[in-house]
């Protein structure tokens, strides 16, 4: 196989990815990888060279793109639909300890939790915050 293919097919990979974490990052990566398959199938066996072009394409993406992002979220009107589940209600699937992350559903989502407290499979929390991959949550004292 083509080494230029397998830089396609781990653009791919990172463009999935991408779409699961929202970062940006992983799809910087993923067009430095289609500038080292374009540089791969000019220039074939230059993997030094592809290597470096795909680096470089990625950090000036990453660099000159990150004061944009910056800008965006800070925008008036700018909510990220991750951030409005605090407050929302949720089913602990996994037990949550205080020392090791359980499993509960919000809405459609499965997330890794934590909480002060530890919490049964079948209660109800609320989410109290968020961070980058796992929910704060507490147990849920209201009426059902």
């Amino acid at each position: 196989m083509d080494l230029w293919v397998i830089w396609l097919i781990a653009a791919g990979v990172l463009v999935i990815v991408e779409m699961l974490t929202l970062t940006f990052y992983l799809l910087w990566l993923a067009i430095g990888a289609v500038f080292a398959a374009v540089i791969d199938f000019i220039f074939p066996g230059g993997l030094v060279l592809e290597v470096i072009v795909g680096c470089a394409v990625a950090l000036i993406l990453t660099i000159f793109t990150k004061p944009l992002t910056r800008r965006v979220r800070a925008s008036r009107g700018f909510k990220d639909a991750v951030d409005e589940l605090v407050g929302k209600q949720g089913i602990v699937l996994e037990n949550v300890s205080t020392d090791a992350p359980g499993i509960v559903k919000v809405g459609n989502e499965t997330w890794s939790a934590l909480s002060n407290e530890p919490l049964s499979k079948g209660e109800t929390v609320i989410v109290v915050s968020r961070g980058s991959a796992v929910l704060q949550v507490e147990k849920w004292g209201g009426i059902y």
